[in-house]
């Protein structure tokens, strides 16, 4: 590009900016940046800073205010959300810059859809969405974690849970104007901003991590539905999903390493409305003494809720879960047994 020439900040490309960034913060602060790029992004950035002749100092104030601001608006993201960001900024450099500022910002973090609700109360979240489209719901529940969509789907009445189920397990992909319809509606209602570009949404994948932290009378109900309505699609949730009961096709050694991670209390509670192939299993994997007492703990016990034996079923799903992720047992997906 020219160098004999006052240069502009608008025709100046990504890294022809960081290399104004790296000469205008001097040797020492410039070592520590770029102490953080790698090999190829460095040499492309020493080129370009070597392709300059003379670079002004308006210019290089330009590029440190940009810069500047792009990291305050980060931390605002980061702490408030883009929302906040957005607000805080308009105070500072006017609504236009700060739309400018969160674009730019946005893209490079790649902000996903409906990011802020992770700053909405699951339960204030189905009071603004509960009489949506079932098809508007599955794309909202499709962004959230699903420790946060789990209680929005068992809250919903049971036959539009069903509908919200399935149309979550067959949802693939989604345009940018659909998202942005959908982020608009909820804008009115809560308060937010969104971004971008086509993204994957959904899937039967989605639904299984939603399913197994539903409440289990949620979660039978919908493959129930699932099985008369679509088995194909409940045959694969299926052999996605962990339940309780499926630990007794974890093999000895497997179930010996969950139960040495689990809390009696909710062994016993857990134990108390299975069938008796599963409760001989997890016995049979405790000592003599251990097993007694345990026994003995159970009929101490008398009659309890069914809510309390859910409860710690999943609590005892999710030691599961947690062993399988960092690899000390592999859950055999396949369907037939684990192997550790």
């Amino acid at each position: 590009m020219p160098t004999d020439r006052t240069i502009s900040v608008s025709e100046l490309n990504g890294k022809q900016k960081v290399a104004i960034l790296v000469i205008a913060l001097g040797q020492e602060h410039s070592v520590k940046l770029l102490r953080l790029l790698g090999e190829e992004e460095i040499e492309e950035i020493t080129l370009e800073i070597a392709n300059f002749k003379k670079i002004n100092a308006d210019l290089q104030e330009e590029i440190l205010q940009e810069f500047y601001n792009l990291a305050v608006a980060q931390e605002y993201i980061m702490s408030g959300g883009v929302d906040y960001a957005r607000t805080i900024l308009n105070d500072a450099v006017g609504s236009s810059k700060a739309d400018e500022i969160i674009g730019r910002l946005s893209s490079f973090l790649r902000v996903s859809p409906f990011d802020f609700l992770k700053h909405t109360d699951p339960k204030q979240l189905l009071t603004f969405i509960s009489n949506e489209h079932p098809q508007t719901i599955a794309l909202i529940l499709s962004y959230l974690d699903a420790g946060d969509a789990a209680p929005v789907l068992g809250g919903l009445a049971p036959e539009v849970q069903v509908d919200v189920a399935r149309r979550l397990a067959n949802m693939d992909r989604c345009s940018p104007e659909v998202i942005r319809e959908v982020e608009r509606i909820l804008e009115q209602k809560i308060s937010s901003v969104m971004t971008t570009d086509i993204q994957q949404t959904g899937g039967v994948k989605v639904l299984v991590e939603v399913l197994n932290l539903v409440d289990r009378t949620t979660e039978k109900a919908i493959m129930e539905s699932l099985e008369d309505s679509e088995p194909e699609l409940a045959d694969e949730v299926k052999r996605l999903m962990f339940v309780f009961e499926d630990i007794k096709m974890l093999d000895d050694r497997a179930i010996q390493a969950v139960l040495g991670q689990t809390d009696k209390k909710d062994l016993a509670l857990a134990l108390k409305s299975v069938a008796e192939d599963v409760r001989a299993k997890c016995l049979k994997n405790m000592s003599q003494r251990a097993a007694q007492s345990l026994v003995e703990e159970m009929d101490f016990m008398g009659p309890v809720r069914l809510k309390d034996v859910e409860d710690a079923q999943q609590r005892i799903v999710a030691v599961i879960r947690r062993l399988e992720e960092s690899g000390e047992i592999i859950i055999d997906r396949g369907g037939d047994n684990a192997m550790i």
